[in-house]
């Protein structure tokens, strides 16, 4: 019998007019306790309404770790590289990369930005971008119960991605009063995050809410574990993040994650002095698209 999985700690992030200003709200899901949420440094939940008038976004630097951007709805425009609702980015900045978020006017955009932590061992590995499609996103429907899995396996699919920090990403949705049982690593930690309905998670049935996340307890086992969910009243939907611990300490600074802060200062010279690669100047063998 695997072990079961309670819900430990239930957060409400609260939002808050995020960096474009007018128009966007911003909820800071996952931030500044990494030892205790570690592989996840960052979880934003952005979402922007732009008026009409030029495109917002502009380029900015990034290092040291993975940002995984699942979109919910509407359309970032990057030169070759669109991101629609249901597609999933996951770059990895690695030793450095330059990137743009670009949004047309008019547009209603919500995204979720993960930031995921390198094994220091990769940290400063080669830049890549993998580009996920939803219409190629491994997915199943059954007992009133959809899942589409991003990144992972889960529910006996898999994922195309590579990963270099073992995670799971899924999107999973329950219809009115549905019963299902989720089969996770026990040692990963996880959490989930809602984002429509309601529904009773864990071994300690807790209920959730739209715009609640819920962290399951840690174990230690090197087995499976259980997290049973019941669909609320209107049913209910949730992202599912669930990585393995890398247990490294990191140095966090504006856009830059690395080991030491000798680090953080070399990154910012590097960016200044036009050393980091805008992410459309990557070669082929760095872009993967599913």
């Amino acid at each position: 019998m695997n072990l079961r999985r309670n819900v430990e700690t239930i957060e409400t992030p609260a939002p808050h007019q995020g960096f474009l200003g007018e128009g966007h709200t911003a909820r800071a899901v996952v931030q500044g306790h990494f030892i205790q949420s570690d592989p996840f440094i960052l979880l934003m939940d952005d979402e922007i309404s732009v008026p009409a008038g030029a495109p917002v976004g502009g380029p900015h630097p990034h290092a040291g770790f993975e940002t995984v951007t699942l979109a919910l709805e509407g359309t970032k425009q990057e030169p070759g590289i669109p991101l629609n609702t249901g597609d999933l980015e996951m770059m990895t900045a690695g030793s450095g990369i330059v990137h743009a978020e670009m949004l047309p006017p008019l547009t209603k955009w919500r995204i979720l930005q993960l930031w995921l932590t390198l094994p220091k061992k990769d940290r400063w590995s080669q830049p890549r971008v993998q580009n996920l499609s939803n219409e190629q996103v491994p997915q199943k429907k059954e007992n009133g119960m959809e899942v589409k899995v991003y990144s992972g396996s889960l529910a006996g699919l898999t994922s195309p991605l590579k990963n270099h920090v073992p995670v799971i990403i899924a999107d999973v949705r329950l219809q009115t009063g549905a019963n299902a049982t989720l089969q996770l690593p026990a040692a990963y930690n996880t959490f989930l995050y809602m984002v429509e309905g309601s529904l009773e998670a864990g071994g300690n049935s807790k209920t959730l809410h739209a715009g609640q996340a819920a962290w399951l307890d840690r174990l230690s086992a090197d087995s499976l574990s259980d997290l049973p969910l019941t669909a609320g009243p209107s049913g209910g939907r949730f992202i599912l993040y669930s990585g393995q611990p890398q247990r490294d300490d990191i140095i966090a600074h504006g856009p830059f994650i690395a080991d030491r802060q000798e680090d953080i200062v070399r990154l910012y010279q590097d960016f200044r002095r036009g050393q980091m690669k805008h992410v459309t100047t990557l070669p082929p063998s760095q872009v993967f698209t599913y």
